[in-house]
């Protein structure tokens, strides 16, 4: 069975919440690519919008906009996510995962783009008292 941990961020309170999503909610993401928008019923936020931004598979590796489909590629980058080199105009090659969610992911990265009725703190306090 699918699992993720999502880790969602406020734009507003600049807070960000970490939440494990399984099941056929779980099963919904697969598929889904960097810069989709998803309903917030599939993380427990019903009403909210949100925006897939990243994350990372089971190795560690991180997941990259401009990489096509779910597998891990070897990329020649500069300066941005994966790389942060300390001289100016270096690049490497680097590992990286595509900007498609699959089985492997692990971690998936979250923005609200558009808020429900009902704060954030109180839906997440309601699912952790089931």
């Amino acid at each position: 069975m699918v699992e993720f941990k999502t880790v969602i961020s406020d734009p507003r309170s600049g807070k960000t919440y970490q939440w494990d999503v399984t099941g056929h909610h779980a099963n919904s993401l697969v598929g889904k690519r960097i810069g989709d928008e998803v309903d917030g019923i599939f993380v427990s936020l019903p009403g909210y919008k949100l925006v897939v931004t990243g994350g990372s598979d089971k190795d560690g590796f991180p997941m990259r906009k401009e990489v096509p489909g779910p597998r891990r590629k070897k990329v020649l980058i500069t300066e941005s996510v994966g790389f942060h080199p300390k001289d100016k105009g270096v690049r490497k090659r680097v590992t990286v995962r595509g900007n498609t969610i699959s089985p492997d992911i692990v971690q998936v990265n979250m923005k609200i783009t558009s808020f429900g009725s009902k704060s954030i703190e109180d839906l997440l306090k309601e699912e952790e008292s089931k």
